[in-house]
């Protein structure tokens, strides 16, 4: 768009520091806009170009310096916080901590008796003091001996109190970097407003409502400010505002209480809204097609986007379209067809997945209908790469072809796919199927993984490969292929049954524990009564959506506004 409208353009829109573009009446922010040769991806660098543009558009006097960044991310239950320039370079000096033990590792980097670097690994606790010497350029020189031992040490407080860096910040310090709040703000917002919970004080200040990383932050603020009054939350959460009640609770009550809609649970379980609200109207919605896959009636416009168009939504608003492609095999007349699809309706990428799939990326909305039926003509399903449900079967090559190989993964990988294909379910679902314990399918960092080993087939459950990282457990192992099914069947309906919406499949074993799974999936009685109630359940989901929308099912979800008035009653 700012090509077209003739704007200078490298990266980004080019932009000054009044966030002025090459035409003096456009002004430009956030990740679309270069500043002094830097795009910037973060919530919070846009925030100060808003600032900076509010004041050019005011008093004449808004001047963006660039940000400095720092990111904060959780893997695996570790802190990882990592700042400027920290892996140094020429001019600069380096003081690193590490406790192996611990799992500690901390390293800041000096430039002219200055902070300009930091990563913390393990213990993350004075991340944002860190960041803010470094923001204020403050000289760190007469507290060189101890910077690298933290706030607490540093300001002569007790570093055995897990609290104390918290009780030192002063009120100026910014605890939630994506929306600009600092401690005195939190604090006023509890003490003046009589705020008690984390989304208490989320809905006020906006503090940890973005990305989350500040979160334990903010409750240390809570609980450091409450004193005797904080009470720590136990037992599970209520599923949104809309209600005391948790996930647990509302799905127990629908099975028992033979509640088989929306309006019947939210009567039954006392909800405070009448409509409910974006959080649990999705999860309400599951929750039904679950328990009732032949009664209960999907209600399309309780999900979200993705799901309604059965497609990705991009940043560009086009659409991503990932046909199906059985254990990551295909053929040259699918791979024509394709290309064909591609030509036809000028897409302008065309991306093979980590999943072995091919992602069309750019299809605007208007033409997903057809760019399904020219697929569907080929032969080729919705590979439902939007979905809470089966996304892939990741397979290696396996006896087939392999030396390596104990047995036939690609074929048991179709079999699974062809067979799970269509089920919905609490959260994405991937699986991956390595023929011999060289893992080349990456088996053991899948929701369930399948190793083949020359007894048989290992089965594995509970891996990540996101945001976060987490190998596999194995859950059993079974000598056939047949049972090789029935147990990721039975495990599937399981988490289909018993996990919480938007609940991964490795969240949910760490809830339930590995065990009650094991006990259930390997009892032959309990296994077989989750096997066909699976069975039974796939009756009803085994369809292709796309092929439902091309026969016009919901058409007017892919029709534009402007013609959908032109029959519009007058």
């Amino acid at each position: 768009l700012a090509r077209a409208a003739g704007l200078a353009v490298n990266r980004g829109v080019v932009v000054d520091d009044a966030m002025r573009t090459s035409d003096p009446a456009v002004f430009a922010v956030g990740e679309c806009a270069e500043h002094r040769g830097n795009c910037y991806g973060l919530v919070a660098p846009i925030w100060e170009m808003c600032r900076a543009l509010a004041g050019s558009l005011t008093d004449g006097e808004g001047a963006y310096q660039g940000s400095v960044l720092s990111t904060r991310l959780k893997v695996s239950g570790v802190d990882v916080f990592s700042a400027g320039k920290f892996s140094g370079g020429e001019g600069c000096e380096d003081i690193v901590f590490r406790d192996a033990g611990r799992g500690v590792y901390k390293r800041v980097v000096i430039e002219n008796g200055k902070l300009v670097g930091s990563v913390l690994f393990g213990d993350a606790i004075d991340g944002n003091w860190y960041f803010d010497l470094m923001r204020a350029g403050t000289s760190v020189t007469d507290i060189r001996e101890t910077l690298i031992f933290g706030q607490a040490i540093t300001e002569g407080l007790s570093g055995l109190d897990p609290n104390a860096a918290v009780a030192a910040m002063p009120d100026t310090q910014e605890i939630c970097g994506c929306n600009g709040v600092c401690k005195g703000s939190i604090v006023a917002a509890i003490t003046l407003q009589g705020l008690t919970t984390l989304d208490d004080v989320k809905a006020v200040t906006k503090a940890s409502a973005s990305c989350g990383s500040c979160t334990p932050l903010v409750e240390q603020v809570l609980k450091l400010t409450l004193g005797d009054g904080f009470k720590e939350q136990t037992g599970p959460k209520p599923m949104c505002k809309c209600t005391h009640k948790p996930h647990s609770d509302v799905r127990t009550a629908i099975v028992e209480y033979d509640l088989k809609s929306m309006p019947a649970v939210m009567q039954a379980m006392e909800w405070t809204t009448p409509d409910g609200c974006a959080s649990c109207r999705p999860a309400l919605n599951y929750y039904l097609l679950c328990a009732w896959p032949s009664e209960y009636r999907d209600d399309k416009q309780s999900r979200y986007i993705n799901e309604r168009v059965h497609a990705n939504i991009q940043k560009d608003g086009t659409y991503s379209v990932v046909p199906r492609m059985w254990g990551g095999m295909t053929t040259p007349d699918e791979l024509r067809a394709i290309a064909d699809v591609a030509d036809k309706f000028a897409i302008p990428a065309v991306k093979v997945t980590g999943g072995q799939r091919i992602d069309l990326l750019g299809v605007k909305k208007d033409d997903l209908p057809a760019v399904w039926a020219d697929l569907n003509a080929a032969g080729m399903v919705s590979g439902h790469a939007y979905a809470k449900g089966l996304r892939t079967v990741k397979t290696c090559v396996g006896s087939d072809w392999c030396r390596f190989g104990t047995q036939d993964s690609t074929g048991l990988g179709i079999r699974l796919e062809k067979f799970l294909w269509g089920s919905w379910a609490p959260a994405k679902v991937k699986l991956a199927v390595s023929g011999c314990p060289r893992n080349c399918a990456e088996a053991t960092c899948k929701d369930f993984g399948v190793v083949c080993v020359d007894s048989g087939f290992e089965i594995h459950i509970g891996g990540a490969a996101g945001l976060h990282i987490q190998g596999t457990k194995v859950l059993t192992h079974v000598a056939s292929e047949d049972e090789t099914v029935w147990v990721i069947a039975a495990a599937m309906q399981l988490y289909r049954e018993e996990g919480w919406y938007l609940e991964r499949v490795y969240k949910w074993m760490a809830r339930v524990g590995l065990e009650t799974i094991q006990a259930k999936v390997t009892d032959p009685e309990t296994r077989k009564a989750l096997y066909d109630r699976f069975v039974f359940s796939q009756r009803f989901a085994r369809m292709d959506p796309w092929a439902e929308r091309v026969a016009g099912r919901h058409n007017e979800e892919f029709t534009p506004m402007s013609r959908r008035m032109e029959f519009a009653p007058a």
